[in-house]
Protein backbone atom coordinates (compact mmCIF):
# COMPACT_ATOMS: atom_id res chain seq x y z
CA UNK A 1 0.00 0.00 0.00
CA UNK A 2 1.39 3.44 -1.23
CA UNK A 3 1.11 6.08 1.63
CA UNK A 4 2.47 9.48 2.69
CA UNK A 5 1.09 11.96 5.17
CA UNK A 6 0.36 14.39 1.98
CA UNK A 7 -2.41 12.27 0.79
CA UNK A 8 -3.77 11.96 3.70
CA UNK A 9 -3.98 15.38 4.65
CA UNK A 10 -5.61 16.20 1.21
CA UNK A 11 -8.12 13.60 1.83
CA UNK A 12 -8.69 14.82 4.98
CA UNK A 13 -8.80 18.51 4.07
CA UNK A 14 -11.96 17.18 1.40
CA UNK A 15 -14.37 16.49 4.86
CA UNK A 16 -16.03 14.28 3.07
CA UNK A 17 -19.21 13.25 4.86
CA UNK A 18 -20.49 9.75 5.42
CA UNK A 19 -21.13 7.94 2.20
CA UNK A 20 -19.39 10.78 0.15
CA UNK A 21 -17.04 10.26 -2.61
CA UNK A 22 -15.11 12.65 -5.04
CA UNK A 23 -13.04 12.19 -7.91
CA UNK A 24 -10.31 14.46 -8.91
CA UNK A 25 -6.73 14.62 -10.32
CA UNK A 26 -4.20 12.73 -8.21
CA UNK A 27 -2.06 14.93 -5.83
CA UNK A 28 0.57 12.10 -6.24
CA UNK A 29 0.92 11.35 -10.11
CA UNK A 30 -1.17 14.51 -11.44
CA UNK A 31 -3.34 12.09 -13.15
CA UNK A 32 -6.26 14.11 -14.46
CA UNK A 33 -9.88 12.31 -12.30
CA UNK A 34 -7.80 9.30 -11.36
CA UNK A 35 -7.97 10.00 -7.45
CA UNK A 36 -10.89 8.93 -5.49
CA UNK A 37 -11.66 9.29 -2.16
CA UNK A 38 -14.96 7.95 -0.19
CA UNK A 39 -15.91 7.92 3.34
CA UNK A 40 -17.72 4.91 4.39
CA UNK A 41 -19.39 4.98 7.85
CA UNK A 42 -15.91 6.36 9.20
CA UNK A 43 -13.65 4.65 6.85
CA UNK A 44 -11.89 6.75 4.77
CA UNK A 45 -10.07 5.22 1.71
CA UNK A 46 -8.69 6.30 -1.50
CA UNK A 47 -6.63 5.22 -4.23
CA UNK A 48 -5.16 6.37 -7.78
CA UNK A 49 -6.34 4.15 -10.92
CA UNK A 50 -2.97 5.07 -13.14
CA UNK A 51 -1.37 1.90 -13.24
CA UNK A 52 2.06 3.83 -12.97
CA UNK A 53 1.14 5.39 -9.57
CA UNK A 54 -1.15 3.56 -7.30
CA UNK A 55 -1.57 5.50 -4.59
CA UNK A 56 -3.81 4.04 -2.22
CA UNK A 57 -4.54 4.02 1.58
CA UNK A 58 -7.21 4.26 4.12
CA UNK A 59 -7.57 5.57 7.58
CA UNK A 60 -10.73 5.93 10.48
CA UNK A 61 -11.97 9.34 11.05
CA UNK A 62 -15.25 10.59 13.27
CA UNK A 63 -18.49 10.41 12.21
CA UNK A 64 -20.58 13.71 13.09
CA UNK A 65 -23.95 13.29 15.11
CA UNK A 66 -25.65 14.10 11.92
CA UNK A 67 -23.58 11.03 10.09
CA UNK A 68 -24.97 8.82 12.65
CA UNK A 69 -28.55 10.17 12.50
CA UNK A 70 -29.03 9.60 9.26
CA UNK A 71 -26.96 6.38 8.82
CA UNK A 72 -29.63 5.24 11.47
CA UNK A 73 -32.65 6.38 9.69
CA UNK A 74 -32.09 6.65 6.03
CA UNK A 75 -32.98 10.02 5.91
CA UNK A 76 -30.18 11.31 3.50
CA UNK A 77 -29.97 8.44 0.96
CA UNK A 78 -29.58 10.96 -1.85
CA UNK A 79 -27.25 9.44 -5.29
CA UNK A 80 -25.02 12.81 -4.60
CA UNK A 81 -23.84 10.94 -1.03
CA UNK A 82 -23.27 7.69 -1.94
CA UNK A 83 -22.58 7.21 -5.31
CA UNK A 84 -18.93 5.15 -6.42
CA UNK A 85 -17.56 4.28 -9.62
CA UNK A 86 -17.19 -0.06 -10.19
CA UNK A 87 -13.76 -0.38 -10.43
CA UNK A 88 -13.62 -1.60 -13.62
CA UNK A 89 -14.10 1.67 -15.00
CA UNK A 90 -10.71 3.42 -15.48
CA UNK A 91 -9.69 6.39 -16.87
CA UNK A 92 -9.43 5.66 -20.81
CA UNK A 93 -6.12 6.56 -20.88
CA UNK A 94 -5.69 6.97 -24.66
CA UNK A 95 -7.08 3.59 -25.41
CA UNK A 96 -7.54 3.75 -29.15
CA UNK A 97 -11.02 2.30 -29.15
CA UNK A 98 -11.92 5.24 -27.25
CA UNK A 99 -10.18 7.45 -29.32
CA UNK A 100 -11.90 5.57 -32.93
CA UNK A 101 -15.09 6.16 -31.46
CA UNK A 102 -14.58 9.60 -30.45
CA UNK A 103 -12.88 10.54 -33.98
CA UNK A 104 -16.41 9.05 -35.55
CA UNK A 105 -18.58 12.39 -33.62
CA UNK A 106 -15.70 14.51 -33.56
CA UNK A 107 -15.26 14.65 -29.88
CA UNK A 108 -12.83 14.76 -27.36
CA UNK A 109 -11.92 12.08 -25.03
CA UNK A 110 -9.33 14.31 -22.62
CA UNK A 111 -11.65 17.86 -22.87
CA UNK A 112 -14.71 15.20 -21.74
CA UNK A 113 -12.63 13.56 -19.35
CA UNK A 114 -14.14 10.45 -20.51
CA UNK A 115 -13.92 7.07 -18.54
CA UNK A 116 -13.28 3.38 -19.55
CA UNK A 117 -15.26 0.35 -18.98
CA UNK A 118 -13.29 -2.32 -19.38
CA UNK A 119 -14.97 -4.98 -18.28
CA UNK A 120 -17.94 -4.19 -20.57
CA UNK A 121 -16.28 -2.58 -23.09
CA UNK A 122 -17.89 0.94 -22.48
CA UNK A 123 -17.09 4.46 -23.12
CA UNK A 124 -18.11 6.22 -19.76
CA UNK A 125 -19.39 9.82 -19.62
CA UNK A 126 -18.92 10.84 -16.01
CA UNK A 127 -21.73 13.49 -14.57
CA UNK A 128 -20.57 15.81 -12.32
CA UNK A 129 -22.72 17.73 -9.63
CA UNK A 130 -20.90 20.49 -7.48
CA UNK A 131 -17.82 19.06 -7.85
CA UNK A 132 -18.90 15.65 -6.56
CA UNK A 133 -19.20 12.66 -9.20
CA UNK A 134 -22.55 11.70 -8.74
CA UNK A 135 -23.35 9.22 -11.65
CA UNK A 136 -22.05 8.34 -15.19
CA UNK A 137 -23.69 7.25 -18.01
CA UNK A 138 -21.67 4.26 -20.63
CA UNK A 139 -21.90 3.76 -24.12
CA UNK A 140 -21.53 0.25 -25.48
CA UNK A 141 -18.76 0.39 -27.91
CA UNK A 142 -19.68 -3.40 -28.93
CA UNK A 143 -22.89 -5.25 -29.29
CA UNK A 144 -23.53 -5.31 -25.53
CA UNK A 145 -26.82 -4.72 -24.02
CA UNK A 146 -28.29 -2.12 -23.36
CA UNK A 147 -26.21 0.25 -25.30
CA UNK A 148 -26.50 3.13 -22.80
CA UNK A 149 -26.30 2.19 -19.15
CA UNK A 150 -26.54 4.33 -16.04
CA UNK A 151 -23.96 3.85 -13.35
CA UNK A 152 -26.22 4.95 -10.37
CA UNK A 153 -29.96 3.45 -10.02
CA UNK A 154 -30.94 6.67 -8.12
CA UNK A 155 -29.32 9.64 -9.61
CA UNK A 156 -31.78 11.19 -11.86
CA UNK A 157 -30.20 14.24 -13.10
CA UNK A 158 -28.44 15.16 -16.68
CA UNK A 159 -25.14 15.05 -18.64
CA UNK A 160 -24.17 18.51 -19.45
CA UNK A 161 -21.34 19.80 -20.87
CA UNK A 162 -20.47 23.34 -22.14
CA UNK A 163 -20.62 26.86 -20.35
CA UNK A 164 -22.62 29.82 -20.68
CA UNK A 165 -26.53 30.22 -19.96
CA UNK A 166 -28.15 29.17 -22.65
CA UNK A 167 -28.86 25.43 -22.26
CA UNK A 168 -29.28 23.37 -25.27
CA UNK A 169 -31.81 20.18 -23.93
CA UNK A 170 -31.24 16.80 -25.99
CA UNK A 171 -31.40 13.30 -25.45
CA UNK A 172 -27.94 11.56 -25.13
CA UNK A 173 -24.43 12.46 -23.96
CA UNK A 174 -23.25 12.58 -27.47
CA UNK A 175 -25.26 15.62 -29.08
CA UNK A 176 -24.97 17.27 -25.64
CA UNK A 177 -20.43 16.62 -26.23
CA UNK A 178 -21.29 17.98 -30.17
CA UNK A 179 -23.22 21.21 -28.69
CA UNK A 180 -21.49 22.12 -25.76
CA UNK A 181 -19.37 25.25 -26.38
CA UNK A 182 -18.58 28.64 -24.84
CA UNK A 183 -21.65 29.93 -25.94
CA UNK A 184 -24.11 26.71 -24.90
CA UNK A 185 -24.25 23.70 -22.86
CA UNK A 186 -25.93 20.51 -24.04
CA UNK A 187 -27.97 19.13 -21.32
CA UNK A 188 -28.69 15.48 -22.20
CA UNK A 189 -31.97 14.03 -20.32
CA UNK A 190 -30.87 10.89 -21.25
CA UNK A 191 -34.04 9.91 -22.86
CA UNK A 192 -37.46 11.94 -24.00
CA UNK A 193 -38.64 12.54 -20.56
CA UNK A 194 -38.48 15.45 -18.59
CA UNK A 195 -38.31 14.62 -14.77
CA UNK A 196 -38.24 17.20 -12.18
CA UNK A 197 -34.55 17.21 -11.52
CA UNK A 198 -34.02 18.66 -14.46
CA UNK A 199 -36.45 21.32 -14.36
CA UNK A 200 -34.68 22.38 -11.02
CA UNK A 201 -31.10 21.83 -13.21
CA UNK A 202 -32.50 23.81 -15.70
CA UNK A 203 -33.67 26.78 -13.76
CA UNK A 204 -30.34 28.52 -13.87
CA UNK A 205 -30.22 29.31 -17.20
CA UNK A 206 -31.74 31.93 -19.26
CA UNK A 207 -32.58 30.69 -22.39
CA UNK A 208 -33.54 26.69 -22.99
CA UNK A 209 -33.43 25.79 -26.14
CA UNK A 210 -35.64 22.58 -27.13
CA UNK A 211 -33.64 20.55 -29.30
CA UNK A 212 -34.97 16.35 -29.55
CA UNK A 213 -34.63 14.04 -32.00
CA UNK A 214 -37.33 15.28 -35.08
CA UNK A 215 -39.45 12.25 -34.69
CA UNK A 216 -40.02 13.56 -30.90
CA UNK A 217 -41.71 16.70 -31.92
CA UNK A 218 -44.61 16.00 -29.84
CA UNK A 219 -42.60 15.72 -26.50
CA UNK A 220 -40.61 18.37 -27.91
CA UNK A 221 -43.51 20.82 -27.31
CA UNK A 222 -44.65 19.31 -24.44
CA UNK A 223 -41.29 19.76 -22.74
CA UNK A 224 -40.72 23.16 -24.05
CA UNK A 225 -44.50 24.06 -22.49
CA UNK A 226 -43.18 22.22 -18.68
CA UNK A 227 -40.57 24.22 -18.85
CA UNK A 228 -41.61 27.64 -19.17
CA UNK A 229 -42.73 28.48 -15.35
CA UNK A 230 -38.72 27.31 -15.00
CA UNK A 231 -37.07 29.05 -17.28
CA UNK A 232 -37.99 32.75 -18.57
CA UNK A 233 -37.13 32.16 -21.85
CA UNK A 234 -37.72 28.53 -23.39
CA UNK A 235 -37.55 28.07 -27.61
CA UNK A 236 -38.10 25.10 -29.32
CA UNK A 237 -35.96 23.71 -32.30
CA UNK A 238 -37.49 22.26 -35.73
CA UNK A 239 -34.64 19.89 -36.32
CA UNK A 240 -34.11 17.56 -39.78
CA UNK A 241 -31.41 15.58 -37.86
CA UNK A 242 -30.13 14.53 -34.41
CA UNK A 243 -27.82 17.03 -33.49
CA UNK A 244 -25.26 14.98 -33.18
CA UNK A 245 -24.89 14.41 -36.82
CA UNK A 246 -24.40 18.17 -37.39
CA UNK A 247 -26.88 18.37 -40.00
CA UNK A 248 -25.58 22.09 -41.61
CA UNK A 249 -29.30 23.88 -41.90
CA UNK A 250 -29.31 22.16 -37.88
CA UNK A 251 -26.69 23.84 -36.94
CA UNK A 252 -27.06 27.41 -38.51
CA UNK A 253 -30.56 27.15 -37.06
CA UNK A 254 -28.59 26.85 -33.25
CA UNK A 255 -26.06 29.47 -33.64
CA UNK A 256 -28.55 31.87 -35.06
CA UNK A 257 -30.33 31.81 -31.73
CA UNK A 258 -27.50 33.93 -30.13
CA UNK A 259 -27.55 36.17 -32.85
CA UNK A 260 -31.09 37.44 -32.44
Amino acid sequence: MIYNNNIYNTVSELNLSNGQSKRMNCPNCGGRNTFTATNNMGSLVWNCYKLSCGVKGGTRTHLSAEDIRTSLTGERETAESTFVLPDHVLPFNGRSNVIEWCSKWDIDADELELLYDVKEDRVVFPIVHDGVLVDAVGRSLGKRLPKWKRYSSNNHLPYWFGSGKVAVVVEDCVSSAVVGSDSFVGVALLGTTLQESHKRYLTQFSTAIIALDPDALPKTLSIAKELRGHVSDVRVLNLKDDLKYRNPIDMEKLYGIITD
